[in-house]
């Protein structure tokens, strides 16, 4: 899929006021926080995690974490929440009933590449290896120099270890992770569950990683928001994350309880 301009009259066009009868899907790093020299670096700040709890509310629990990281790090970043997250790209998702599912995948192949970049990251220390448990991402964002380095570590290990993984490109990233999951596969699971179902969705993003949610979004009639510029399937662009924050401040309306949350079993999807 190959991202196109989105039309000139959508493009940083005036977005409709956020409404409590849609369903919100947001990207983390580079949409509601602002991007890190290193992963552990970003910030949730009390203003953003009042706005995520009150709008949680008000829809009656209808917003996620669509993102690349575990589900473990939005809980460390809003942990007064227990938000539906669809973490590394899918792989793992959170329902808004609390059930974890995951996708199955030969762990031990993904086992000989963490070591394999261990000792690539050890020689070359200005590149960063994020763990994510279920993925692995090859971070260049200190040493732009070796991207192309990066990039051709990642796909030969990756046509090593067959067809059950991919290589994932982001911002000054490159990840290794399982095949078939994405954003986009993800949104549209949640939109087949309440309290999404029904709704219509938003989803907010601005990387490459994201343009699968946008395409899945722009099937449902939804708003697809990209932040930042550049080509891109969404139909709305902000211009940066404070942008992303000032159109949330627009829901001045009441908020609507939501219902309670359970604790939930992992459930592992083939």
């Amino acid at each position: 899929m190959m991202p196109q301009t989105t039309s000139d009259d959508a493009r940083y066009g005036e977005l409709p006021q956020p409404s409590h009868d849609w369903a919100y899907f947001f990207d983390l790093d580079g949409t509601l926080v602002e991007l890190a020299e290193k992963p552990w670096g970003v910030h949730a700040d009390e203003e953003l995690r009042n706005r995520i709890a009150a709008l949680a509310d008000a829809t009656q629990g209808a917003v996620a974490v669509i993102t690349g990281r575990p589900i473990a790090d939005i809980d460390g970043l809003f942990p007064d929440l227990r938000l539906p997250v669809a973490g590394q790209h899918g792989v793992e998702r959170r329902t808004f009933t609390g059930d974890v599912r995951r996708h199955l995948f030969p762990v031990e192949q993904l086992d000989e590449a963490r070591q394999a970049l261990r000792e690539i990251v050890r020689r070359h220390p200005a590149l960063l290896l994020e763990d994510k448990g279920l993925s692995l991402a090859l971070h260049y964002r200190q040493a732009p120099r070796l991207a192309s380095y990066a990039h051709r570590v990642m796909h030969r290990l990756c046509d090593d270890m067959g067809s059950a993984f991919t290589v994932q490109a982001g911002k000054r990233v490159v990840e290794l992770k399982p095949a078939g999951r994405d954003k986009g596969m993800a949104i549209r699971e949640f939109m087949e569950e309440q309290p999404f179902a029904g709704r219509r969705p938003v989803f907010i993003g601005d990387d490459t990683t994201d343009e699968h949610g946008f395409e899945v979004v722009n099937e449902y009639g939804g708003l697809s928001i990209k932040v930042g510029g550049g080509q891109t399937l969404a139909r709305w662009q902000l211009v940066n994350v404070r942008a992303v924050h000032a159109w949330l401040a627009q829901d001045t309306q009441g908020t609507a309880e939501s219902p309670p949350h359970r604790a939930g079993a992992e459930i592992l999807t083939s």
